[in-house]
């Protein structure tokens, strides 16, 4: 198992002005990774805004290849939104791997980086983890709270981690879920 890990994740958005990091840092201290223990401050997970989509894209293969310089330890996770543009995550993974390729990062190194794309938007999954229920062809309400994000984070931990049972989860989360389980498993390895 390893002894040193960083999370580093980038987002879409800007700093001040996403709900994004509030989200991610939640989530991911909810779910208290066993391999990143003792849980030392917010060192642990460095958050990027990226701006758009397109920014966020480009900046994914230098991102990659410093995580990779820093060490096996380190993961990197990208955190976007499936827009009306794509149809779902397999589509969006093949773009950021495109941009990879043409910048030297090979397929295992790629295949180390955990996406996470929420369809339509982040809100999308909050409205679901609040109120049982969201349309993702459609984007969710608007969210500026940092607390009912938090409260959305730490319900999905809860999910994460078995605690609540049979619930049904949007295409997107479920995808999304998969690829941090698949991180996970790696972690133990």
């Amino acid at each position: 198992m390893a002894s040193r890990t960083q999370i580093v994740c980038l987002h879409e958005g800007k700093l001040g002005r996403s709900i994004d990091p509030v989200f991610i840092r939640t989530l991911l201290k909810e779910l208290d990774p066993v391999w990143i223990r003792p849980w030392k401050g917010n060192n642990i997970i460095r958050s990027v805004d990226c701006g758009g989509r397109n920014n966020l894209i480009a900046k994914m293969p230098e991102e990659l290849q410093t995580c990779i310089a820093m060490g096996a330890d380190t993961t990197l996770m990208v955190w976007a939104d499936l827009d009306d543009d794509v149809e779902d995550g397999n589509e969006l993974r093949q773009t950021f791997y495109e941009k990879a390729r043409q910048n030297g990062i090979a397929d295992n190194e790629f295949d180390r980086v955990v996406f996470i794309f929420a369809k339509d938007r982040l809100e999308n999954w909050i409205e679901f983890l609040l109120t049982g229920s969201t349309d993702e062809a459609h984007e969710g309400p608007r969210v500026k709270d940092g607390k009912s994000v938090a409260a959305a984070a730490k319900r999905l931990a809860q999910i994460c981690k078995g605690q609540l049972q049979r619930v049904q989860l949007p295409p997107s989360l479920n995808w999304s879920c998969q690829n941090w389980r698949r991180l996970v498993e790696r972690m133990k390895a």
